[in-house]
């Protein structure tokens, strides 16, 4: 039965451990995802709307990278 309890206290410690690594992770995730978002708001202040052509519409191509 001693070896039990002693077993047992084991345990303990290491489910305390194993739930103060999961709330430890779970903080990190949510850090990183305000992170995440307030670099994608830094990122889409100065992007533009894409110019959507429509057919027949005439556009200047680059011919710097032809051979």
């Amino acid at each position: 039965m001693g070896f039990e309890l002693r077993k047992k206290r084991r345990f303990e410690g290491a489910e305390r451990f194993a739930k103060r690594i999961e709330e430890v992770q779970g903080k990190a995730n949510v850090a990183l995802a305000k992170v995440q978002e307030d670099m994608k708001q830094y990122a889409d202040r100065h992007r533009l709307e894409a110019v959507e052509y429509k057919v027949g519409d005439l556009v200047l191509l680059s011919t710097k990278d032809l051979k």
